[in-house]
This record gives structure tokens, sequence and C-alpha cells, in this order.
């Protein structure tokens, strides 16, 4: 095995949309789609993916399992299995279970990434997430263990991929960097387009000697190409360097840990995201180091005119 894939696809809410035929699709679906296809084209990889469904009943009274899982190795289907995603401690106990039954042991060194599909994960609180578990909690250090489990915490996930909205923060960074050597994620809105991940449909060809760096900036590159040609919205993809970041991370750790604490409980009113270069609280030097930014402003409204973004999202109180 030279590289090993985990995809975690989210469909439990709304992942419904239209594309410009008026067509509808499943956002989930599509994406479950597309990454098999990446899982068939690459024969020297193994592949795990995880579609995780909404809850579903046999007539009305008997649950279903809302979990499936595949297994690819070197391009074929190895195994499928249908589990319940409500089983452990953790949000990801029944994904990594499965993950460690089935991982290669013995690969010389593979080539790891990760890929998370779904809504924004949240930093805290996170009731919700789940439109079949409401009172389970889902945040982005439940993401973390997950990939703590994948590591082994004794080596990273040379490549993350956070295709969901708003996760380009410090608190995010932050919670990922003992993991993780490249994130790529968005600090605005991706809407359900998601990322395109035709680059990884050929990885032989398109990772050359192992350059996990450039992969990412070229992957990066052209899913904000796809966006920004379909999107009239905001359009921002960062790459970031996680040994780079890390002493910008640690700069703003304290104020945007208190700043977390003390959203919750507040009304939507009265907060609101915002570029960190916009707060004083948070802009400094240290900011750009290991962050490549790709930004297009919005078609309207009122960032029209915006001509840059720092790569990091933040929150503030309105006053």
């Amino acid at each position: 095995m030279r590289y090993s894939i985990v995809f975690i696809i989210h469909g439990d809410g709304g992942y419904l949309y239209h594309d410009a035929g008026g067509n509808a699709h499943r956002a989930d679906e599509v994406t479950l789609a597309k990454a098999k296809t990446v899982a068939e084209n690459n024969l020297r990889a193994e592949v795990f993916i995880f579609h995780e469904r909404h809850r579903r009943h046999f007539m009305l009274f008997f649950p279903r399992r809302d979990g499936t899982f595949y297994y690819y190795r070197n391009g074929r289907l190895a195994a499928q299995e249908s589990y319940w995603r409500d089983q452990g401690e953790l949000r990801f106990d029944p994904e990594m279970e499965l993950y460690t039954r089935f991982h290669a042991e013995g690969s010389p060194g593979p080539v790891s990434m990760f890929l998370y599909f779904g809504h924004e994960i949240p930093e805290y609180g996170g009731e919700g997430y789940d439109a079949s578990y409401k009172n389970r909690t889902f945040t982005i250090d439940d993401l973390s263990e997950g990939l703590k489990i994948i590591t082994r915490d004794s080596t990273k996930v040379d490549l993350v991929v956070l295709s969901t909205c708003f996760n380009g923060t410090p608190h995010t960074m932050e919670a990922l960097a003992p993991h993780a050597r490249y994130v790529i994620a968005s600090p605005d809105n991706l809407h359900l387009s998601y990322f395109d991940i035709g680059s990884f449909e050929r990885l032989d060809t398109g990772l050359r000697e192992g350059d996990v760096s450039e992969f990412a900036k070229k992957f990066a590159r052209h899913a904000f190409d796809r966006l920004a040609e379909e999107l009239q919205t905001t359009v921002t993809v960062v790459v970031y360097d996680m040994e780079l970041v890390r002493p910008f991370v640690s700069s703003v750790k304290d104020v945007y840990d208190r700043t977390l604490i003390s959203l919750e409980g507040k009304a939507s009113g009265s907060i609101e995201r915002c570029d960190c270069a916009e707060d004083p609280a948070y802009a400094s030097p240290e900011m750009s180091e290991g962050v490549t930014v790709l930004y297009r402003p919005p078609q309207f409204g009122r960032s029209k005119n915006k001509d840059g973004h720092s790569g990091w999202e933040c929150w503030r109180i309105v006053k």
C-alpha cells in the first residue's frame, strides 16, 4: 500500500440541493459516488469510506443501521458493512473500530489522508449536529479524538481535508495540530457544493515523489477554481502548514478560548464571524505564516470590494 485514505461523509442532515438545471441532488450521495471512484482508480491504496446516514425505521418501529462502511484495497471493494452509529462513548467509536479492524498493518510508510464532508463542525456546544440524535454532541475536538486513533498518537496524517463551512479557525487548527501535517479548510461558507476531489483519482501521477505540500496546493487550486466558476458568493480555500502556523495559533489561543467560552448562551444576533485580520485582538504579522490563501470576494453584498482574506476566521461579540 502506497496510500491510505479515509473518507467520512456526513449525511444525517439537510444536504439536498438543486443544480443549475433544477435537478435535485443529495450532496452526501454525490460525494459518496466520487469517493468510490477515487477508491477504484488508486490501485496502490487502501480506502475507507464511512457514510453516516439519517436514521430510518422499518415498518415505523424497527430502527435500521444508519452507517455504511466500504473498504477498498488495490482498487477493489474488499468489504462492505452496515453499522450502528450510536454505539460507543465517543462520536467516532464505530468508525474507528472498523478502521482498526481492516487497516493494513505493516504498510511501509503509506501517505495518509483524511477527508471529512459535512456541515460546519462546531467549536463549542455541538448539540444536534446529527439530526437523528438531537442530544448527542459533536465538535472539532471529537474529530481530533478520531484522528488520534488513526495516528495511534505516534504519527501524523499527512493531509486532512475539511469540506465544511467556517472551519479555518485558530481553535480548529489547534485541535488538529497534534495529528496532521497539512490541513485544507475554508474560513468562509462552503455551501453544499463541496470540494471537488477529482485530484485524488490518480495519486500516482498527481502526488509526485510523495510531495504532500505541493499536492495540497494543487488540490486547493482545483477546488477553488471549480467553486469560483459555480458560485457568486465568497470563495475561500486555505492550505495550512501545521508546523508553520503553530506560533500564530499559540499566540491567540488564550483570547480565542475566552471568546468561545463567552459565546455560549449568547443570542445569535449578538455574535458574528469576521476575518481575524479585522480584529486587533488577533491581527499580527505571524498570521500569514504557513497559510496559502485562495480568495475571491462575493459578486454582491457589503463584502464585494474586500480584496483579500487572512485565511483565518474568528468570532466577535457585536456591541
